[in-house]
């Protein structure tokens, strides 16, 4: 129990420090969002009203403890960019797209990354094992972006399998949704996975080179058995830590694929917003990423305990 007490203590410190660190930056680098509203033609009183409407006229930390306030009680404040329209609002449809592509991704990628792992293990140092280390050094090689073009001309150009830039906000179509997403997270799953394919093989190699094998082997057990009931769960531990950071990188957003699919996600936003000084919107981005990362690492230690009971929470 104190361990999770600790846990979430730094949970929100952490929040609060990474916050404030960002509402400081954006305040000291060169800009103003009332100008970048109104143009450049607009006269200082224009401004100065608009700058009294914004709140941005007051003291940097009243506006940082303001928006801590309403934050607890899930209130981001109203966009500088989109006049009326809230924070949250502006999220809503954003997160809803970014965690599906993030959920097709994950899933695409364990789902081929751990046979393929373990084929090139039960095939070592034969033309299978070959064959997937080429593969999986050719995938991990190719960038996202230019992996996403050759995936829009070819699945959504040439077999008109979608149509690019036309995504449908899962709320009116899911299903259309799912499928339009399908080729950005594939373009997401295909280096990451092989990522995670490399990293597993390497892991169950190490194993099995360890004394227990050994003794193992000694005592009847086949390659097989070994390797499924006691190397695999032993090698999953360490790639635990590896796919959860990957895990949070997806789900933080995937800008570069975002903006190749045209997928209206948080790292779309993210990036108009930075360029606006859009300051409640960056602000709660970098609040949900950093979010998302904490209670990923918290999820890695629990997963520990239960992949491994020898480790004890007391431990992190």
């Amino acid at each position: 129990m104190n361990y999770i007490i600790r846990k979430i203590i730094t949970l929100i410190l952490t929040l609060l420090l990474i916050s404030a660190m960002t509402f400081g930056a954006f305040s000291v680098i060169p800009g103003d969002a009332s100008v970048s509203r109104l143009g450049t033609e607009a006269t200082q009183e224009q401004i100065d009203a608009l700058r009294a409407e914004m709140g941005l006229d007051q003291p940097v930390t009243e506006r940082y403890i303001s928006w801590v306030r309403g934050a607890v009680h899930g209130d981001f404040g109203e966009s500088l960019r989109y006049s009326g329209t809230t924070v949250r609002e502006l999220l809503s449809d954003r997160l809803t797209a970014t965690v599906l592509l993030a959920v097709i991704a994950l899933a695409m990628m364990f789902v081929f990354s751990v046979p393929l792992a373990l084929l090139s293990v039960h095939f070592k140092n034969h033309w299978q094992d070959t064959l997937i280390s080429q593969l999986v050094q050719l995938a991990m090689a190719v960038p996202s972006f230019f992996l996403g073009i050759l995936l829009t001309y070819f699945f959504g150009i040439a077999l008109k399998l979608f149509q690019p830039g036309k995504f449908v906000a899962p709320s009116e179509d899911f299903l259309g949704a799912v499928r339009y997403l399908v080729f950005p997270a594939m373009a997401i799953a295909l280096p990451k996975g092989a990522m995670v394919t490399r990293f597993i093989r390497n892991a169950v190699l190490g194993e099995m080179k360890k004394d227990y094998v050994r003794t193992a082997r000694s005592k009847g057990s086949s390659r097989d058995r070994i390797l499924y009931r006691h190397v695999l769960r032993n090698a999953l531990i360490p790639v635990i830590t590896f796919a959860a950071m990957i895990a949070a990188q997806i789900l933080a957003g995937s800008i570069v694929v975002e903006q190749v699919f045209s997928v209206p996600g948080v790292g779309r936003l993210l990036v108009s917003s930075i360029s606006s000084r859009d300051y409640p919107v960056v602000q709660a981005i970098v609040i949900y990423i950093t979010a998302i990362v904490v209670i990923m690492n918290f999820a890695i230690d629990l997963i520990y305990q239960l992949a491994d009971p020898r480790v004890k929470g007391d431990q992190g």
